[in-house]
């Protein structure tokens, strides 16, 4: 039975190459791109892979994009991967053997292993995301950071298999403050309507900080742990500022 690898893209291209060359045995490819203004299209295209569009507009994330891909795929099992995620050759071939007698999952959680300064970052494994399901089993909400609805039973690749994990490559220091700013523009479209106290621009990063750093274990990980964890805070806190900021701009725009 074929399996079809999705791809989410937009400006892309730093590590599409190499992401492509992992999945080059799989039966398609195919590329969702929010009209990249990069070479991410040619690269694409240079692996074989099929190219759809979704128009980029004002969105700032692959979410309201992802339903678009989905059924663009050919075949009904699906592989959904992000252009900075790895797929090993050990989970390549445990995934079509699942799907001899997949009995009644229509739906596989995927560890990944995250990374930062290219360290594992062992404390936030195995961060389970659902990318693996049959085509018209599945629906994704189009908000940032949305969890994946999917009509039957789920199943979790074991954990303790760590060469079935997605490797998810880590973003340079200015591609995480890239990520950051454009992804708490969205979250201010899905958490719209949402009070923001003054306590909370206080507590909210604390408590992302304590969690990262001290309940997950960051602090074990040295200096990659510690920039994840103030990386979590910072983006906790901005997130509650760009909330603030939209619930109050009639207060501001009236101010004298």
């Amino acid at each position: 039975m074929p399996i079809s690898v999705v791809m989410n893209t937009y400006n892309a291209s730093e590590h599409l190459d190499r992401v492509l060359r992992e999945v080059k045995d799989f039966d398609e490819i195919v590329i969702c791109d929010m009209e990249s203004t990069d070479n991410t299209v040619e690269i694409a295209r240079s692996h074989g892979a099929r190219v759809v569009t979704f128009p980029k507009g004002n969105h700032t994330c692959a979410e309201p994009a992802r339903n678009f891909a989905i059924q663009s795929a050919s075949n009904e099992w699906v592989l959904l991967i992000d252009a900075d995620e790895i797929i090993p050759e050990a989970l390549r071939r445990h995934l079509y053997e699942f799907i001899k007698n997949p009995g009644d999952v229509r739906g596989v959680f995927i560890a990944r292993k995250n990374f930062m300064l290219n360290r594992f970052s062992a404390f936030t494994y195995p961060d389970y995301q659902m990318r693996f399901f049959l085509r018209d089993h599945i629906d994704w909400p189009p908000y940032v950071h949305a969890h994946p609805v999917v009509d039957g039973r789920v199943a979790n690749l074991p954990a303790e298999r760590q060469d079935l994990a997605m490797l998810h490559i880590p973003p340079s220091i200015n591609g995480m403050l890239d990520r950051m700013n454009r992804y708490t523009d969205a979250e201010v479209i899905k958490r719209s309507g949402k009070k923001v106290s003054y306590l909370s621009f206080i507590t909210k990063p604390f408590a992302r900080f304590f969690k990262s750093y001290i309940l997950k274990g960051g602090i074990r990980n040295g200096v990659s742990g510690l920039l994840t964890a103030v990386n979590d805070s910072t983006y906790c806190f901005y997130r509650q500022a760009k909330l603030y900021e939209h619930l109050h701009r009639d207060d501001i725009f009236n101010a004298k």
